[in-house]
Formats: C-alpha cells, structure tokens, sequence
C-alpha cells in the first residue's frame, strides 16, 4: 500500500510534469493544474547533467532525451580570441549507461514529459489556479479558480520562482535575490567543429555555445547587468551582439547570425532558497518554488526532477505521510542548498574578476568541477 493515493500537482512545468508521471507510475492518482492557458516554452535549450539522467532513467525518460537531444563529454575552454586553454572532461559517474552531458532543446523535453503524462493518463487543467485550500491530518481540501474543488492526500508545489503557493503558505518575507548577472541565450546552427560544450572566457564576461542536436546549439552569454535593465523589440538583438565585441574568432562569426529579437531569451539571474521545511502538512514545495538557482551549475531543472522523482518514490511506501514528507526534506535540503550556494558563489567570483578585485583564493573553474563531482553522488 502506498501513503497516499491521491496528489494534486500545481504547475506544468519541468518539476510539476515529473512528479506527476514519477507519482502516477507509482500507482498514485494524479491531477496537475497550471495557471497559463496553455503551456508556453521559450525555444532555446537545457543541459542536462549526468546526474539528471539517472534521475530521469528511474521513470524510463532519459534514453528518450539522449536520443533527442546531443550528448556531449564535457567543456572546451576557450579565452576571448578563440584559443584553446584546457578540457574539462565531465563525468557518468551517477548514470554510467548515459553521457556526461546531454543538450536538448527546451520545447523537446516538455514533449517528452507531455507525452510521458498523457501516456499515464494524467489530467492537466489550464487556466486554473488554488484559491483557497483547508489542510486537514487526513488531506487537503482545495477550491479552484474555475469553481470546483477537490480533496487530494498530497499537494505538490512546483509553480516556478515566483510561487503562488509559496506566498500562501509562507506570506511575502522571501523574495528572490537578483545576483548583478544577467543570461542571454539564442539558437543557432552547429558547426561541425563543435564537438564539446564550449566555453569562451572573456575580460567582462563569458560565452557558451551549447549543442543541442546534429546541426543545432545554442549560444549564451553570461554578464554584468542592472536590476532594472529591460529591452525590447529590435532592441534585443542589438544588445545581445554588443555583448560579443570583446570576442573575435568562432565567437565573431557566429555574432551577424543574432538578427531576430523575438528568439532572443534574456533572464536577470535570481535565487532563493526557502529555510527547511519545504512543507506545512500535507503541502510541500519542489523545484523553483523551494530553491531557485542561477545557472553556473547548470543544476536548475536537475534539482527538480530529483525532487520530483524521490518524492515519488518516498509516497510509494506503507509509512505516515509526516514521516516520509521529513525524510524527503532530509535528502534534499542540504543538496539544494549546495547547488544554490555554490552556483552564487561562481557568479560572485565572475563579478569579482570581471572588475579588477577577484578575492585572493577564489577559483570559479574548480569549484564548478568539485561541485559537479559532489552531485554525482546518491543521495
């Protein structure tokens, strides 16, 4: 028997779309709203680190990913005109049957958990968000915006950085921090020397080029920015490729390619971790909603599918809901917290350097080894 036999998801995004599948394949019946009338996913790509894998392979997932996406063995470390400084092999140490990294593209991922979903039969409500709700010992009782109610034994938070569901349960105290960097991202084709991640390390600012498919890759810039920078229209483009004026070589013949400023993603870098306990009663919080990182990890979307898949996997047991929702934060808090913090830490030394004062011992290239190293480990 398992603890529960019902959930209620809140969100359709990464986290949410794979805690539903993980509890349905369990046996849980599962309902998954999400506020947006539809789901929207910006068209640029995700790494997903060795370690993501397994945890996807535990619900059969990852091999469709792997096929659809471009592994790739680790990071090619480039400075600002092109030319080659070191290798940084990744590591399968946590899924040996799966790359060290694979690149997918965002819109292919969301398809293979849609698909994986409505295969199990799970129901997604658009347009629809929780009003009130009442926890009780014995389940939650939730009226929705679209008039309806339900009683669930378990309800998963996983509605993004900005959680509704956080503020209900834990009021307006904690907000995101804004880090002082900003991520443009823009697809582009792959040209056949792109072979590795690559990562190109200027005076102000560092490049990605990600591959995401045979012919496809992505391009990232990593930089200084101001709270309340904001671009729009044409205006996108243009920004973006000023950017790059500090690169010559591959980086300076892939810049003219930035033209169109509807496919240009920028995002000012935020994070927030949410003191332990995720949860009040029979409510717990996943993913973004408990613990949003900045992307220098690339560990983002990988700590919620762990989420989302040990939860799951913890709800399949004969045992008290209090205790097994204790064990979750257990296994998952410190984690979350290493990733958040490690991640800022990178970014904090980037700033550092980028104007002039790096503090003496800082070493940003190490710490992102160590730290992938330490996610490899189960947990």
């Amino acid at each position: 028997m398992t603890a529960i036999s019902s959930a209620l998801v809140v969100g359709a995004g990464i986290g949410g779309l794979t805690a539903a599948v993980a509890l349905m394949q369990q046996g849980i019946s599962v309902e998954v709203i999400e506020i947006e009338p539809e789901i929207t996913v910006y068209g640029v790509g995700i790494i997903q680190p060795n370690n993501t894998l397994r945890a996807l392979d535990r619900l059969g997932l990852a091999q469709a990913c792997v096929e659809q996406g471009a592994p790739f063995p680790g990071w090619r470390i480039y400075d600002a005109a092109g030319k080659v400084l070191m290798d940084a092999p990744a590591t399968s140490d946590a899924a040996p049957d799966f790359p060290p990294n694979n690149g997918i593209t965002r819109p292919k991922l969301h398809r293979i958990l849609t698909g994986a979903a409505a295969e199990l039969g799970v129901p997604i409500r658009f347009g629809t968000s929780i009003v009130t709700f009442a926890d009780t010992p014995e389940g939650v009782d939730v009226a929705f915006s679209d008039g309806t109610t339900g009683r669930y034994d378990l309800v998963v938070g996983s509605d993004g950085l900005y959680s509704n569901l956080r503020r209900k349960l834990f009021g307006d105290g904690l907000k995101p921090e804004f880090t002082g960097q900003g991520v443009w991202r823009y697809n582009l084709p792959r040209p056949a020397s792109v072979e590795w991640g690559e990562l190109y390390v200027g005076p102000s600012s560092k490049v990605g080029l990600v591959p995401l498919s045979p012919t496809l890759m992505y391009m990232l810039i990593v930089t200084p920015e101001r709270k309340e920078a904001r671009w729009e229209g044409a205006q996108l483009a243009v920004e973006m490729r000023q950017r790059l004026d500090e690169y010559s070589g591959l980086i300076s013949e892939l810049k003219p390619l930035i033209t169109d400023p509807a496919q240009v993603v920028y995002r000012p870098m935020e994070s927030m971790l949410l003191p332990a306990p995720w949860m009040k009663g029979r409510i717990v919080l996943i993913g973004d909603a408990a613990h949003s990182t900045t992307p220098h990890l690339a560990q983002g979307a990988a700590m919620a599918i762990e989420d989302a898949v040990l939860l799951a996997e913890l709800m399949a047991r004969d045992a008290p809901v209090p205790a097994l929702l204790e064990e979750f934060m257990s296994r998952r808090f410190a984690r979350a917290k290493f990733v958040v913090e490690s991640s800022r830490q990178i970014g904090d030394w980037e700033l550092e350097e980028w104007a002039g004062a790096l503090t003496p011992g800082a070493d940003p290239g190490a710490l992102l080894h160590n730290a992938t190293q330490a996610l490899m480990e189960a947990y």
